[in-house]
């Protein structure tokens, strides 16, 4: 009877624990690999005097890994039964680490009177265990851990990925358990993005024109514009700055002094900075300035006359004669551009200026939005008997036409006055003689 009573009991204890086991398991399976190491380390933590038998009698299947993890636990970490007097603590704060992605970062770990008791460095967020003493237990091999005199533990973490971000902590495997946590701070270089990045724009002059600049980085880069060649930026009031700060640079009526390679600029104190180089093309029908459109000559001498252009698409320019032919390079004429991004200056070059030579010509400006000229009027001038001092002169041939009159009106009040001051400089040194020999 005894006996029967005996064996009752011993199955009913196989039952309760199977079912413990299969409760267990189903725990582990839910909660997965990581609160299985836990459970683990805090198990050995804890000194729970029969748990290996219990857990190697309740690993089935895909869990056998868990029997080389507990054997692994008990003789790495469980400390020998000596007595300790003095409880490990924590020297000092881990410090915040901030390294930049692809290199490699360091927390430290400061145990004081740790002795048998083991060290462990765990992820906060996704409640890993990485190490425990000087063992790494995650797969991840870019982890590793070393230490100096058992003291000061270090957690090395090789090529950093931005995923690396995050808290984590150094434990200590006493009852209870002491833990404390630092941060780890990935930064990224600013990288500029190809889209919505603007690539090179062409426009026409009065449009408004959007420039953006996108870029990633840790942290958020800031965006500055600036021109290549490190001149101003005009505004639309007028004024002019060295540099627009924003993703976005709006311009409103461009126009050609706006027209030149802009670098978006990208920066969050990570080097390298980066930047991306935007040429902005306006377009605008030609144009022409000339300083004088009434020139005088005398026979004989070389006279050049001055247009200047401006024209994007760049324009084909040449002068013509005064009965419309163009004037080529040769001979007495010696026609030159010279050529300045949107600019040109036009110089036509007469050599030896004959009877013929004086008349209207033109500089003409042409592009695929249109096509303009400007007048030049080359007169002669003549002096009187070639006599010096005969100061006064002839204007022949001069224009009259409605277009040119107050040029000419203007001319020949500017040519009476250095007239005038002509004659009173020759009436002075011819009198200069006389008024010395009067003092001496």
């Amino acid at each position: 009877m005894l006996r029967g009573t005996r064996r009752a009991h011993v199955l009913r204890r196989r039952r309760s624990f199977r079912a413990r086991c299969r409760y267990r398991m189903t725990v582990w399976r839910e909660r997965g690999s990581r609160d299985v190491a836990r459970s683990l380390f805090h198990m050995v933590a804890g000194k729970q005097g029969n748990w290996m038998a219990n857990a190697v009698r309740c690993v089935r299947g895909g869990l056998r890994w868990l029997l080389l993890l507990t054997v692994l636990t008990i003789f790495v970490i469980h400390p020998v039964a000596t007595d300790i007097t003095d409880v490990p603590k924590f020297g000092e704060p881990i410090t915040n680490v901030t390294v930049p992605v692809g290199r490699e970062a360091t927390l430290t770990c400061v145990v004081d009177d740790l002795a048998t008791y083991k060290v462990a460095w765990l992820r906060v967020d996704t409640q890993t265990i990485l190490t425990i003493a000087s063992h790494v237990i995650t797969k991840n091999h870019r982890i590793g851990v070393t230490h100096s005199d058992h003291r000061t533990w270090y957690l090395h973490i090789r090529d950093m990925k931005e995923s690396d971000r995050g808290w984590y902590m150094c434990q200590i495997n006493t009852d209870p358990m002491k833990s404390q946590v630092g941060y780890l701070e990935v930064v990224v270089p600013p990288d500029i993005l190809d889209y919505p990045t603007s690539t090179d724009m062409v426009v026409r002059e009065g449009t408004n024109v959007t420039l953006r600049c996108a870029a990633t980085g840790s942290p958020q880069p800031s965006i500055i514009w600036r021109r290549e060649g490190g001149e101003a930026i005009p505004l639309g009031n007028g004024q002019e700055v060295a540099s627009v700060e924003g993703p976005v640079f709006n311009i409103t009526r461009v126009n050609r002094l706006h027209m030149g390679a802009y670098l978006c600029i990208a920066s969050n104190g990570v080097p390298p900075t980066v930047s991306k180089r935007i040429m902005l093309i306006v377009h605008f029908p030609p144009m022409i300035w000339i300083q004088n459109q009434l020139v005088g000559a005398y026979e004989g001498q070389q006279i050049t006359l001055d247009c200047n252009s401006e024209a994007y698409p760049k324009s084909i320019n040449y002068w013509t004669g005064e009965k419309g032919e163009i004037i080529a390079q040769g001979g007495r004429y010696e026609p030159v551009l010279l050529d300045n991004a949107y600019k040109v200056h036009m110089k036509l070059t007469i050599r030896s200026v004959g009877p013929t030579d004086f008349g209207t010509y033109k500089c003409v400006s042409k592009n695929s939005l249109g096509d303009t000229d400007g007048s030049i009027r080359l007169y002669h001038l003549k002096l009187r008997g070639g006599n010096p001092s005969d100061n006064s002169l002839d204007l022949l041939d001069i224009g009259s036409g409605s277009g040119n009159t107050s040029l000419s009106v203007i001319s020949l009040f500017l040519m009476l006055v250095v007239l005038i001051v002509r004659h009173n400089t020759w009436t002075i040194v011819q009198q200069t003689p006389y008024r010395i020999r009067t003092r001496s």
